[in-house]
């Protein structure tokens, strides 16, 4: 074992590394990441003690050769995602620590909550972004295409307890500066206070290098998305099951809140529950389109001209490609809705 930080997700029934300094690894169990290591039980038990104290800790190992170092990420939930262990000899002093950054995604109501580091890491500016009531779709890159992207979107889809995920992404940040950005997630089934399940995605980031070139982007799905873009058309990834908004595949639409609107179908106009679920029906073997009042950036309502085609994200695994706009006239007039609605 080589002498840097190694970080280690505690979310499963072992703890498992998911990076060694920078360089992201893919969910190793501890056992099998330190199988030749001698100090293996000593930092299996250093990791225990820590997420069970919380904190980090300082020990020896049993020969006094070795001292481990444990720092935790935890939630602002409280609940620990990993700890960061070190091993090294006594009189030398640990390598600089790259700081994870914790997050997690509530799944049934569509809002991301994250952490400074985790949105330092990704390339936000911590001190302007907010760490709560966060879209998910806040949390992914906007226009870019990850390779790995749609994994994670299925997994938000599908909120199966006991998925992961792990890989590494290049990200701009928003100095606008190459970055690039390790991750690790896992979906869980976690009881709320008053005694009801919720499916939640607990992550954590951190900022990564790449050991050799980077991975092929998909150029081509880039470019065919670029090349049907539209003026005043903004084209995003929805949750068919509760219209919660994904991932903008253009610039995020500015003529409706789209940070309440697109956070779940509470948020449409009580009035066109049953335009919804004529689109449902439609989009079940093609396209959907209609004329949607969503939340404007008054608080009043904004109609929405919304046409969704039903996708294939992953095996078996459905997302709509929501296409907005604005309305014209005439789209106006045969929806009958009046475009003065109150708040």
């Amino acid at each position: 074992m080589n002498h840097d930080w190694l970080l280690v997700e505690t979310l499963g029934s072992e703890p498992a590394v998911v990076a060694q300094g920078r360089r992201t690894k893919n969910l190793i169990p501890i056992s099998a990441f330190l199988r030749r290591n001698p100090n293996l039980m000593a930092i299996q038990t250093a990791i225990g003690e820590t997420v069970r104290a919380g904190q980090g800790l300082s020990s020896i190992t049993p020969k006094n050769d070795r001292v481990i170092r444990t720092e935790v990420i935890q939630m602002s939930d409280g609940r620990i995602h990993g700890v960061h262990v070190w091993v090294g000899p006594p009189d030398m002093e640990p390598p600089e620590r790259p700081v994870p950054g914790p997050l997690i995604w509530d799944l049934s109501s569509g809002i991301a909550t994250g952490t400074a580091e985790s949105l330092a890491n990704t390339g936000f500016d911590p001190h302007k972004a907010a760490t709560h009531g966060r879209v998910l779709a806040e949390d992914l890159p906007k226009r870019d295409l990850n390779p790995s992207e749609a994994k994670v979107l299925s997994m938000a889809v599908r909120r199966e307890p006991g998925e992961t995920f792990c890989s590494t992404w290049d990200l701009t940040d928003h100095h606008g500066e190459a970055i690039t950005v390790g991750f690790v997630a896992r979906t869980l089934c976690e009881e709320q206070d008053e005694g009801a399940d919720r499916p939640v995605l607990r992550a954590m980031n951190w900022r990564s290098e790449r050991e050799g070139s980077s991975d092929p982007h998909d150029y081509l799905a880039q470019r065919i998305l670029n090349g049907l873009a539209q003026s005043g058309v903004h084209r995003a990834l929805v949750d068919l099951s509760n219209w919660t908004l994904l991932k903008w595949l253009d610039d995020p639409a500015a003529f409706f809140d789209w940070r309440a609107s697109m956070a779940g179908e509470h948020v449409v106009h009580p009035g066109d529950r049953a335009q919804m679920a004529r689109m449902i029906e439609e989009f079940g073997s093609g396209a959907g389109a209609g004329v949607l009042r969503m939340v404007a950036m008054d608080g009043a309502w904004a109609p929405v001209h919304v046409t969704v085609n039903r996708v294939e994200l992953d095996q078996n695994t459905y997302v709509g490609l929501a296409t907005l706009r604005r309305p014209t006239t005439e789209e106006l007039a045969a929806s009958g809705i009046d475009s003065s609605t109150d708040a």
